[in-house]
């Protein structure tokens, strides 16, 4: 909202190549956060109802989102992109959600955490098939060059963890927490130009190593971290999307159905995919809404998967002020709709999982 007011409203700041690097190095630290609030241990017990969730949580919203970018006379590739951002949830705002009311160690909790876990994962691999296509950074065909990145990411989930272990085993004992910090920032930036190198985003290596180092860090290098980012790299990112954002778009007769159009299709399609995928795997309807609710705040993929498509002309004015639209709404009114179902459903958070 500030970068929408000193940008387009004001017009007192100029987006210049200096803000954009800041912001570019922002929107990696916050995939990077991103991931690393995905914990691989929601894994340990993943089964079929998971799966489904993922599948009709994913399959539906992605098809409302496609089918809308070509409604409104898109190209097809940012119609998929549109697809794509339907797919994903903004993982740290359902957390934190699902935590203040409890909902965490529930079945229906862990059923959200792990298949928007695996939506996230979809998504950005999608993403990368996309622009792949669109605007080809390798010579690999899409197919193995899919293939390489699936065995990139295994090798790194093998090799980081006890590169980690390694190091923290020599570290010296007067400088844990800056040889730690030191360590996870390092393996951020190598991991982000070995991506690079193989013409994958930064964002998706951002989250791909943030995932990996999640069960890991903690404590002190954890805050330093979120210190880092917040101080001035995140909060640079969304000022410059909000510059980015020509809101006199809305002046026209079009874009304003747009926006309306996408945000009540997010909710629409993650809601009913909710519904249906609950009353698939047997749980009550009540249930079956909250998963839908929980699943529609759109934040961080959102908004970085708009920031790479709009440097490639994927995305126009119109549907980027209508992407920021749908990120306010949906993390203001999921979180609140949320409190209010357990409120009203009476969901028991003394129902946990066996395990």
């Amino acid at each position: 909202m500030a970068g929408m007011l000193v940008g387009p409203v004001f017009n007192l700041v100029q987006v210049d190549p200096t803000i954009v690097f800041i912001g570019s190095i922002g929107i990696i630290f916050l995939m990077f956060i991103a991931g690393s609030e995905v914990k691989l241990k929601s894994f340990s017990n993943i089964g079929k109802d998971v799966i489904i969730l993922a599948v009709l949580n994913g399959l539906i919203p992605f098809a409302v989102g496609t089918g809308i970018g070509l409604f409104f006379g898109f190209g097809i590739f940012t119609s998929l992109v549109l697809g794509v951002i339907f797919i994903s949830s903004a993982i740290a705002v359902i957390l934190p959600t699902l935590e203040a009311n409890n909902m965490t160690a529930t079945k229906v909790g862990e059923l959200i955490i792990s298949s928007t876990v695996l939506e996230d994962l979809a998504s950005l691999l999608l993403l990368a098939v996309i622009l792949q296509s669109f605007a080809p950074k390798s010579f690999l065909p899409t197919p193995i060059y899919l293939v390489l990145i699936v065995l990139i990411v295994v090798i790194l989930k093998k090799f980081v963890p006890a590169l980690q272990e390694l190091f923290q085993h020599n570290k010296v004992a007067s400088d844990i927490f800056e040889s730690d910090l030191r360590f996870v920032v390092s393996t951020l930036i190598a991991t982000v130009l070995l991506f690079e190198l193989i013409g994958v985003h930064a964002i998706i290596a951002g989250f791909v190593i943030g995932v990996i180092l999640g069960d890991s860090m903690k404590g002190e290098v954890e805050a330093k971290i979120r210190t880092i980012s917040y101080g001035i790299f995140i909060p640079t990112f969304f000022l410059v999307i909000g510059m980015q954002t020509d809101l006199s778009v809305f002046t026209n007769n079009g874009a304003i159905p747009i926006a309306i159009v996408i945000v009540l299709g997010l909710f629409a399609a993650k809601i009913g995919s909710g519904l249906l995928a609950g009353k698939i795997i047997g749980l009550r309807k009540e249930e079956g809404l909250l998963i839908g609710v929980a699943s529609t705040p759109q934040l961080s993929t959102t908004l970085a998967a708009a920031f790479v498509a709009l440097e490639l002309g994927l995305l126009d004015q119109t549907l980027i002020a209508a992407l920021v639209i749908l990120t306010i709404v949906t993390t203001f009114v999921a979180p609140l709709a949320v409190k209010k179902l357990v409120e009203r459903q009476k969901i028991s958070p003394t129902e946990v999982l066996p395990w």
